[in-house]
């Protein structure tokens, strides 16, 4: 596996390693579980709910995550103090299931958040025919990622939306996908889909601001009919979709992704100020 730890440190196993060291990597099997979780403020965002997704992750898989999550948040502690505690991306990874001591690294990864001004005027976005092979378990699958990536450089896109066998949107090769039309918001089906962190917040944000979100398949010709749509990601929040191939929304700023954005953003700030995580 290619390094893509960045900055001065990080963590295998326990041990602090500079990344001018990169053996540990390649030592990486193919088949390996992911997080990533962005940090602000020193804390990483919905710590809680990206540990418990990894640990799902892997029981789809069969396998078990030997580390406590004290354990994690120790690692954790100790990389954000080493790296001076920067507002960027951390990266869980565990891979090596069949050996007797799993490999669980923990490092920062190149983050881009996008500027305001990719808010104001939407992204462009296209569809890519595919589907995961286990949609709820966040599994590394370099060939795929690969393609969709060549795709969207080729075209001048933001994300890519996947569409699967039926004709069905899924989500998007890095985030959720939501389309909203009238006072509604819809969204794939749980088992259709890996559950985001964010997209498990923002349905929760929904509920509290009486926002109603249906969860139904939604055909690649059904989106035509509706009247804008936003992807959802750790890194990109909640953020508007202006196109999607040739399809242009008449509304980037609906106001139900006005309501939901906001509504992200005080959920966001509410939790980096009652997080425990540096009391214990």
């Amino acid at each position: 596996m290619k390094k893509e730890a960045i900055l001065d440190f990080y963590i295998a196993n326990g041990g602090l390693y500079s990344t001018k060291e990169d053996e540990i990597f390649q030592h990486i099997q193919s088949q390996s579980i992911y997080e990533v979780i962005r940090v602000m403020d020193r804390i990483p965002l919905y710590l809680e709910a990206h540990l418990e997704r990894m640990r799902k992750s892997a029981e789809l898989l069969g396998y078990k995550i030997l580390k406590s999550d004290q354990e994690i948040i120790d690692e954790m502690k100790k990389l954000i103090e080493a790296n001076r505690g920067l507002n960027m991306n951390i990266k869980l990874l565990c891979s090596n299931f069949h050996e007797k001591n799993h490999m669980f690294l923990q490092y920062f990864v190149e983050s881009h958040y996008p500027e305001e001004k990719i808010y104001d005027k939407g992204i462009h976005t296209i569809l890519f025919h595919s589907e995961r092979e286990n949609p709820n378990a966040k599994v590394v699958n370099l060939d795929l990622r690969k393609k969709i990536s060549e795709k969207m450089k080729l075209e001048g896109a933001f994300e890519a939306i996947l569409v699967n066998q039926e004709g069905y949107i899924t989500e998007g090769s890095r985030s959720n996908i939501f389309f909203v039309k009238g006072e509604q918001a819809y969204t794939a089906p749980p088992g259709e889909v890996l559950l985001g962190v964010t997209r498990m917040r923002i349905m929760e944000i929904c509920e509290k601001l009486g926002i109603n979100v249906i969860e139904e398949h939604i055909h690649e010709k059904e989106m035509l009919q509706m009247e804008g749509a936003f992807m959802t990601g750790t890194s990109v929040n909640v953020l508007p979709i202006r196109s999607i191939g040739n399809h242009v929304f008449t509304d980037i700023h609906h106001s139900v992704t006005e309501k939901i954005a906001q509504g992200y953003q005080a959920d966001m700030i509410e939790y980096i100020n009652s997080s425990k995580i540096w009391s214990s």
